[in-house]
């Protein structure tokens, strides 16, 4: 019999996992000019919707915006398959103003695996990694004479021989023995390492809706010195449709006119028959069911030890922790347009199945309902904080980057960000090129990575408007004018985008400087046209700007009064509005932002030894080792470093400057 020879193939980029993340990595990498091969446990996962199949939402439309922006699928994927779209918050100011579109969830994965295959210079395989390949760059603590002379330390090894040490990536292992060389690798793992569904007394190691579960890399990462924690998260029952007495629920339609996601997709091709939603509520019998049988719970009987994420808390979760609560929202949502199964958002639990039975048949509407799946928790293994740049390379590993919901965040917006930018750094490291670090006061994006970087979360971390500073100047509707940029800069947009850009920016700059000084003179039809809209007539002339600013009056509202406005693009004019009346925010937050780059700007050495600074109080000089931030405005924000330890930092910084200019003045 021969000897079996493991299959050895050469790539640039191994992407692990093609959900989320692992697509956008794999595209950005692939599109820009990289041999790059993606692996996933099955090929029907890739892009897959686990849980609602929805995509935006508060904030997260803001991150679906900016993915579009640097040149990312995301967007453009939700654009060709939504069934429902509505734009979020809109009673409010622009700066939470969330785009949020129900997906046909086959719809959205066939379309995303249908980009994949007919991407150039990207292979798909469905296989289980089992192994990182690395050599040894440095060492400070001994290791096997074999590993050394071979160069190579596959993480096979017990881990205090790779604590300390810093490796080169040089690929990747398979279950199978195979064998992927590449120059970078980046873990889009989601949540199937160790992955294991939870419901009752029903514990099985699967991966979400009953797919393969990694169990292999976490053990290999561990050997390598790479620090794991145990997150979990969840989801609601689904039911069949057919079996649910609308009647008694509120429908919740799309909007009339729907806005796409993606800066390159033609309103007009958005423009369809949309599938309506529906709201009921939980009661108190709900409760009681839920009360009474709490003790059968995973969540409370100590059958799941892993945390979950707080602002998507179980039903459970909810009645126990909100007892004040008579009742809860519960929206029920179609998965895809050509199926009768419906997602229960509102009720995830991990309930026994004939306390789930009990409690979602309690609900107005939903008392006859048929169950098509249980609802479920799903533990996983994933990222320990403080072991990434804000590059999501790994501090210790060169050529390791990581992304989405292993690195400890939640959601398919939030996973999908971080693929693009892990994919478009490990590009440019390979070229040579400088990495995209988008700051907080450039992007949610930015935010997002520099939470997870500087922050020691300790569940699933959720994009939310809230955790940006600088909201009003990161609006969704800007994303484009914000961060085009970048993308082009990297290679992903390309120069006719960025002409259509210059030209949309030109429109913008030219009306707000046109309506700057337009004059609006009293008249009788003047001062009727604004008494019928609740406004304060003119006693003399005034700026067309300055009645844009009042409160009840906008931009496109006024047309009637300013016969010498230009044709312009709905675009354009919703620009004009916004920085015209928020003109004096905007002001004041720039000048914020100003501030902010300061401290942004003064970079701290990536070789600094914090023992020598000595005035640093202990936890602060732990954490900043632990974190090892890039700057001071990154090392200002990690829990535990007070301002009085940034000073002293500072000052230190500063002796050593003054130090080394000295030395060399000599």
């Amino acid at each position: 019999m021969s000897e079996y020879k493991p299959i050895t193939e050469e790539y640039d980029v191994a992407v692990v996992g093609a959900g989320h993340a692992g697509c956008e990595a794999a595209l950005a990498c692939a599109r820009l000019g990289l041999n790059t091969v993606v692996f996933t446990v099955s090929v029907e996962s890739i892009a897959l919707m686990p849980c609602n199949p929805n995509i935006g939402g508060s904030s997260k439309g803001h991150l679906v915006r900016e993915i579009d922006a640097l040149g990312g699928e995301m967007g453009k994927n939700i654009d060709r398959t939504f069934i429902q779209s509505k734009m979020l918050n809109i009673s409010k100011g622009p700066a939470v103003h969330s785009l949020r579109a129900q997906a046909d969830k086959a719809a959205y994965t066939m379309s995303m695996r249908k980009t994949l295959e007919n991407q150039k210079n990207l292979t798909i395989v469905q296989q289980e990694t089992s192994g990182i390949l690395a050599e040894i760059v440095s060492e400070s603590t001994k290791t096997p004479e074999s590993r050394i002379n071979s160069g190579l330390f596959e993480g096979e090894t017990v881990q205090k021989t790779a604590d300390e040490k810093n490796f080169r990536i040089t690929g990747i292992r398979m279950v199978s023995g195979a064998v992927y060389h590449a120059k970078a690798v980046i873990l889009c793992t989601g949540v199937y390492l160790k992955a294991r569904c939870i419901y009752g007394d029903v514990s099985q190691y699967t991966g979400p809706n009953g797919l393969m579960a990694a169990n292999h890399l976490s053990q290999s990462l561990l050997d390598l010195g790479i620090r794991l924690v145990r997150f979990k998260t969840g989801t609601p029952a689904r039911i069949d449709g057919r079996t649910i007495d609308y009647e008694k629920m509120a429908i919740q339609p799309g909007d009339e006119t729907v806005v796409p996601f993606s800066f390159s997709t033609d309103p007009k091709d958005v423009q369809i028959e949309q599938v309506p939603c529906w709201l009921t509520y939980t009661n108190e019998k709900t409760h009681e069911i839920i009360r009474e049988n709490i003790d059968r719970s995973p969540l409370y009987s100590g059958a799941i030890h892993a945390t979950g994420p707080r602002y998507c808390p179980s039903i459970e979760d909810k009645v126990v922790k909100f007892a004040e609560k008579d009742r809860h929202q519960v929206f029920i949502e179609p998965e895809g347009r050509y199926t009768h199964e419906m997602y229960v958002d509102g009720m995830s639990s991990s309930m026994p199945e004939d306390v789930q039975h009990a409690m979602y048949h309690s609900v107005p509407g939903l008392e006859h309902a048929k169950i098509v799946r249980n609802a479920y928790a799903i533990e996983y293994d994933c990222l320990a904080p403080g072991q990434l740049k804000n590059t999501l390379e790994f501090r210790r590993f060169s050529g390791l980057f990581s992304a989405g919901q292993f690195n400890g965040s939640s959601g398919y917006e939030e996973a999908a960000a971080q693929g693009l930018i892990a994919g478009i750094n490990a590009a440019m490291e390979i070229r040579g090129r400088n990495q995209i670090v988008l700051d907080r006061s450039e992007a949610y994006i930015g935010v997002l990575i520099d939470d997870l970087v500087t922050k020691e979360n300790l569940e699933p971390y959720r994009m939310m408007t809230s955790r940006a500073e600088y909201r009003l100047l990161l609006r969704q509707d800007n994303a484009d004018l914000r961060l085009r940029k970048y993308g082009h800069e990297a290679g992903l947009i390309t120069d006719e985008q960025m002409e259509a850009l210059r030209n949309k920016e030109e429109a913008i700059f030219s009306e707000i400087s046109r309506v700057n000084e337009t004059v609006i003179a009293p008249s009788e039809d003047v001062n009727h046209f604004l008494e019928e809209n609740e406004s304060t007539p003119l006693a003399s002339g005034t700026m067309l700007s300055e009645l844009i600013k009042r409160p009840e009056l906008n931009y496109e509202g006024l047309a009637a009064l300013d016969p010498a406005r230009p044709e312009l693009p709905q675009d354009v004019r919703e620009q004009v509005n916004i920085e015209i009346k928020y003109e004096g925010y905007i002001r004041r937050q720039k000048k914020q932002v100003e501030q902010f780059k300061k401290l942004e700007k003064r970079l701290i050495p990536e070789d600094i030894d914090y023992e020598k600074v000595r005035s640093l109080r202990i936890e602060a000089r732990q954490k900043l080792m632990h974190f090892r931030p890039a700057s001071i405005g990154q090392a200002s924000r990690i829990a535990g470093v007070t301002p009085a330890d940034v000073t002293m930092l500072l000052v230190y910084l500063e002796q050593n400057k003054a130090a080394k200019q000295a030395e060399n003045e000599e």
